[in-house]
């Protein structure tokens, strides 16, 4: 039965529902649409705050090197936020997935941004320690964190392939590899903290303060946006919660 202004008198408890949506959507509600382009996932829901975020990063950091004479350091920092953003663009694509259809897109478009990811921030890797040269290495919180954080992204590449590419080979079975699917997600998602940590950790440099002078507080608002746009997307099922 509908009122005079048309609107259904039998739900009046969905009218107040949307009312109370939040504008962006509830946290981990957000799911790919049958038939929809996959590459909307790059910008429903909170993903628009992650791509604000990401892409701010990325301005700060290019505008930062590229203001000063190039040299051979200036490749590192610019390959790592280049992979950064790939890898930020890698989660956001594959998070709204439901259907094994777009599971399966999502997945291969994820781990082609992953592997492209992979193979900057082992550039950037190779650059900075070639740059070094014969100095002693330096044991700064940037330097210990970018250690761990290039050993972590290897891992989680190889656990990656393994898992989804050649299970049964390595691990047995397919089950098997699904089986591990929920901790490679929670690896990424650690991941993606302990890389803000770097770049954060970045500016703290004396190279950073004396030189370039990307400010702190610029970056901090960059990553607060790209871990609240990513982490308000999170499915707690598929994280085995």
């Amino acid at each position: 039965m509908a009122s005079a202004t048309g609107i259904p008198q039998d739900h009046p408890t969905t009218i107040e529902a949307r009312e109370d949506e939040p504008l962006l959507g509830r946290p981990g509600d957000v799911t790919q649409k049958p038939h929809e382009i996959i590459y909307r996932n790059l910008f429903t829901g909170t993903a628009s705050v992650a791509q604000a975020g990401i892409w701010i990063l990325a301005a700060l950091v290019w505008q930062g090197i590229l203001s000063q004479p190039l040299s051979l350091f200036t490749p590192h920092p610019l390959l790592g936020s280049s992979a950064l953003l790939l890898q930020v663009q890698a989660a956001l694509i594959l998070q709204p997935t439901a259907t094994p259809q777009q599971k399966r897109i999502g997945t291969r478009i994820h781990y082609s941004l992953q592997l492209l990811s992979v193979v900057l921030f082992v550039s950037a890797f190779v650059i900075i320690e070639v740059n070094k040269g014969s100095h002693s290495h330096s044991f700064s919180p940037h330097g210990i964190l970018g250690l761990v954080t290039y050993t972590a992204i290897v891992l989680q590449a190889v656990v990656g392939i393994i898992q989804y590419f050649v299970p049964v080979t390595v691990l047995g079975s397919v089950d098997a590899g699904k089986r591990i699917y929920k901790y490679h997600r929670w690896s990424g998602y650690v991941l993606l903290l302990l890389e803000m940590a770097t770049v954060v950790a970045a500016t703290q440099t004396t190279y950073n303060v004396m030189v370039i002078h990307i400010p702190l507080w610029g970056v901090l608002v960059a990553v607060v946006l790209v871990l609240a746009g990513v982490g308000a997307r999170i499915k707690k099922h598929k994280l085995g919660l």
